[in-house]
């Protein structure tokens, strides 16, 4: 081997972002063990940025627009007008919109359906200012396209950590950091320069919840990516975009405070981690060729950044795009609208029984179940009828690269094995792509174990397995030239 060629990609890209954060003393309740409802301030404001991609030769039919959202998610109602919305305001086909979440929980519920609540009456206004700034950056990157080059460069971050901890002494499953289980560290960032050498921007595609921040913090806040792009863009000069990859059971190993220093100190941890990074990503449309023996007091061998073939600028051209659905089967025993409802009644009255027997401890605990069955209604009402869930999937093929959004919120074991099979593919993994109605995605092997996220699947066990050998095998096809 006397070639070694980073994979790359490319195509026209256009960039724009702007401010989305909520006005102070908006519905904040993110969390059942809350106890406030109205968030207090501001830590870091929320962004939106649209990345445009499309063809090198301007293909619009073949576009694709990336919004990526400082929001945990938005239930189905919220999302699907919030799609419809920007559809409408921009004259942008559905298929071509993908909406992502960096997935923060400190940035507010945004659910009409709790108007009533203090700080509700703000969600609905915000929703329709959140899809104007939308429509327009949207506008906005698709006046800057212009023919880029994206290198793409892997390295590590310990950030995320495992989440389902086993509790012994209580024997359950709690949510939280597990110390003996070993977490993804794997950091995919990719440069996007300009034909004349400007740096356009650099994304961030890395795998782990923003859970630093829970139920005692108050504020509006992006959590630890906020720190991050700070720390990018403070050194690159250029905007930095933050991708969520699959997370399902991975978190940051100090969270669940709410302390926002916590939150930037987790940040700087991934934006350093993600400078260090982009150095190691080659010039533009090189691969490094190796040279020759150089005698030396030893014998040396040389080896030297050269531009790239025109073969290989033809493949690095390359574009395929393909979304489609892939049924699922809801999961056996689901419960229906009624008996959640039934068991929220149940959880109201336990909240005003506490209250009125003076137990605050367990008038909190109360009140977060009655929470959980709140989100099991909304959840429930969003799923298709019928046995199976039509499970949405966007794969963009750029040149050496797949960029791949998928609904919901999977299992780590999702993006490590694809990236397992297909090392020679620089794989951009985004959850929580336009919805999450589907929820989690965890393993086969977690059902029946009673952690929070096999609890809150809709989903049959091994539905994650089939999802990842689906997609696997359409990956096969491309690279087969099928």
């Amino acid at each position: 081997m006397t070639e070694f060629k980073t994979p790359q990609s490319i195509c026209r890209f256009g960039l724009a972002h702007c401010d989305i954060t909520p006005r102070a003393g908006i519905y904040h309740r993110m969390w059942g063990a809350a106890a406030h409802d109205r968030s207090a301030g501001v830590h870091r404001p929320l962004t939106a940025t649209a990345m445009v991609l499309e063809p090198a030769d301007a293909a619009k039919g073949q576009r694709q627009v990336v919004v990526a959202m400082d929001h945990c998610l938005l239930f189905d109602r919220e999302m699907q007008q919030l799609l419809s919305r920007v559809c409408e305001a921009t004259s942008l086909p559905r298929e071509q919109l993908l909406i992502t979440f960096s997935h923060t929980h400190a940035a507010g519920l945004m659910d009409v359906s709790r108007a009533h609540l203090p700080g509700g009456d703000l969600i609905a206004p915000y929703l329709e200012e959140l899809a104007a700034k939308t429509s327009a950056i949207i506008g906005q990157a698709i006046s800057t396209l212009r023919e880029v080059t994206i290198a793409y460069a892997t390295g590590r971050c310990s950030l995320a950590a495992d989440r389902d901890f086993w509790d012994e002494a209580n024997k359950l499953f709690a949510c939280g950091f597990n110390p003996l289980r070993a977490a993804d560290d794997t950091l995919l960032v990719a440069r996007v320069t300009a034909d004349n050498g400007e740096l356009v921007a650099t994304v961030v595609n890395y795998a782990c919840h923003p859970t630093t921040l829970a139920w005692d913090n108050q504020l509006i806040s992006p959590d630890f990516p906020g720190a991050m792009r700070e720390i990018v863009e403070r050194a690159t000069g250029a905007p930095c975009v933050f991708l969520q990859g699959a997370s399902g059971d991975l978190g940051p190993r100090e969270g669940f405070v709410g302390d926002v220093e916590v939150a930037d100190r987790n940040g700087r941890q991934l934006g350093y981690a993600a400078l260090a990074t982009l150095e190691s990503a080659p010039p533009p449309r090189t691969a490094m060729r190796y040279q020759g023996p150089v005698i030396s007091g030893a014998t040396i061998g040389t080896w030297r950044h050269e531009p790239l073939g025109d073969s290989h600028l033809q493949q690095a051209a390359r574009w395929q795009r393909r979304r489609w659905t892939f049924d699922l089967p809801y999961r056996k025993g689901l419960p229906t609208i009624d008996e959640i409802r039934s068991q929220l009644a149940d959880w109201q009255h336990k909240v005003q029984a506490a209250h009125d027997a003076g137990d605050n401890g367990k008038a909190a605990d109360a009140r977060a179940m009655v929470e959980r069955m709140n989100r099991w209604t909304t959840r429930l009402s969003a799923l298709p009828p019928g046995d199976n869930f039509p499970f949405p999937i966007t794969m963009c093929r750029i040149g050496d690269a797949l960029w791949l959004a998928v609904e919901g919120e999977p299992y780590n074991v999702l993006q490590r094995t694809l990236r397992e099979r297909f090392p020679d593919v620089a794989i951009v993994v985004m959850v929580l792509a336009n919805g999450s109605r589907a929820w989690y995605l965890p393993t086969a092997e977690t059902y029946g174990t009673g952690t929070y996220q096999e609890s809150m699947a809709n989903l049959e066990s091994g539905s994650l397995e089939l999802l990842i050998e689906v997609i696997s095998q359409e990956i096969g096809k491309w690279q087969a030239g099928a």
